[in-house]
């Protein structure tokens, strides 16, 4: 590409950051990652497209100058790793030789990049941000050992919608605040945490979710089935917090093949469209063979593509759960995800598992009332605790809080909203 078609991209690119940060409502996003930019360490703020990682990433420099280019931009298809250079020079013709801030936004997008990453992250501080979980995989994660930070940013948290939204929550409140967050808490269950929702409405959700499927998984990996994926996509999205099998997927394609649905599920996933949680069991070969949950990203597709969540509201609620256990994951607590479901087929929404241990045991339900829950969720969270030997329980409600002795067991009712503001 010629030089000085690239500067000229490069300006457009950083006007239009620039004039995004200057006129519209930005936040801080919940991400302690500054410490990270040292010196011979790369950054990399892996997730759904769109969620605010090139933001995130321009607001971690604090205005200091810096380099930027957007990979995911037409003009820029068909870039090779032997062009990368040619970035390098424009970035120092345009900001002076003695740059050593950069960020590469959807790398993935050129074939090869993991050299230059490795060369550059000697003597700058790089972010690279990417919407596919492959982008550590393989030469990169090697030749980068111990030299680089991951994190996984996601759409936003309920605390960051209420930021979002200009709400504070603090000390105890009265009973018309209350209600007002869980009037708010409905609707960031309904509507999600995309932060192009709140500008531009349903319409943007399909479009990002549009260009998941055609652009990182049906383009990416050159599906020749496409409708059928998008038929696979649907069902997972619409099924989210549900069991599934590929025996049962394959009863919604034509595919059959266990082999290509499963290629297919684990391209959703790479491309952080979905996200699944296996069965618990101590022994490997039943975690392997057991029916998995599926999970969307965001709780706006499940009310985009799926069910009403005026019926559904305790599925959108585990979704909501997913989705926040995955964030504190990534954010560093260090802990595994499972489901809980015996032979009689009593079930415990989600296991924290550290190490070899079973730290904490969590169901959901819709309940607003002592009377609303039902034996089934204190039963099984009860069994699944005498089985696993583990005595921290927690039940999510939506809007009902008490501490209660149940059969000799210490279970805390906590409402969503306030778990998630934890």
């Amino acid at each position: 590409m010629d030089k000085e078609q690239l500067k000229a991209i490069i300006r457009e690119q950083a006007d239009m950051i620039k004039q995004k940060l200057g006129s519209e409502h930005i936040i801080a996003r919940d991400a302690k990652l500054e410490d990270y930019l040292a010196s011979n360490v790369a950054l990399f703020i892996l997730g759904v497209r769109r969620c605010g990682k090139s933001t995130l990433a321009v607001q971690l420099f604090n205005g200091q100058k810096h380099g930027y280019i957007n990979f995911d931009d037409e003009r820029l298809l068909g870039m090779s790793a032997g062009d990368l250079n040619s970035v390098l020079q424009a970035f120092y013709e345009l900001y002076g030789s003695d740059l050593d801030r950069m960020i590469l936004d959807e790398v993935q997008n050129v074939e090869g990049w993991e050299p230059f990453v490795g060369r550059l992250r000697e003597t700058k501080r790089v972010i690279v941000t990417g919407s596919n979980s492959k982008l550590l995989s393989g030469e990169l994660a090697t030749r980068l050992t111990g030299r680089h930070i991951d994190f996984t940013l996601y759409p936003f948290s309920f605390s960051e919608f209420l930021e979002y939204k200009s709400v504070r929550v603090g000390g105890a409140l009265t009973t018309q605040e209350r209600a007002n967050i869980n009037k708010m808490l409905l609707e960031y269950l309904r509507n999600g945490g995309f932060p192009e929702f709140f500008k531009y409405g349903r319409a943007s959700l399909e479009s990002i979710y549009n260009d998941i499927i055609n652009r990182d998984i049906i383009q990416r990996h050159r599906i020749k089935h496409a409708e059928a994926l998008r038929q696979i996509a649907r069902f997972l999205i619409s099924n989210s917090s549900q069991e599934f099998t590929y025996s049962s997927l394959s009863g919604t394609t034509p595919v059959k093949n266990h082999i290509t649905l499963s290629n297919w599920v684990k391209y959703m996933e790479d491309a952080y469209l979905i996200f699944t949680v296996e069965r618990f069991s101590y022994k490997l070969k039943n975690v392997a063979i057991a029916p998995k949950k599926g999970f969307a990203v965001d709780t706006g597709f499940v009310n985009l593509l799926g069910f009403s969540s005026d019926k559904n509201l305790s599925r959108l609620m585990e979704t909501c759960v997913a989705i926040e256990l995955k964030r504190r994951s990534a954010a560093g607590r260090n802990f595994n995800l499972y489901y809980w479901k015996d032979y009689k087929h009593r079930e415990v929404d989600f296991i924290i598992k550290s190490g070899e241990k079973v730290d904490m045991l969590i169901q959901v339900t819709n309940a607003s009332s002592e009377q609303e829950i039902k034996e089934r969720e204190t039963t099984n969270i009860i069994e699944a605790s005498d089985e696993l030997q583990c005595d921290k329980l927690l039940v999510i409600t939506l809007d009902y809080e008490a501490d209660k002795r149940i059969y000799g067991h210490d279970i805390s009712f906590v409402p969503l909203w306030k778990w998630l503001l934890r």
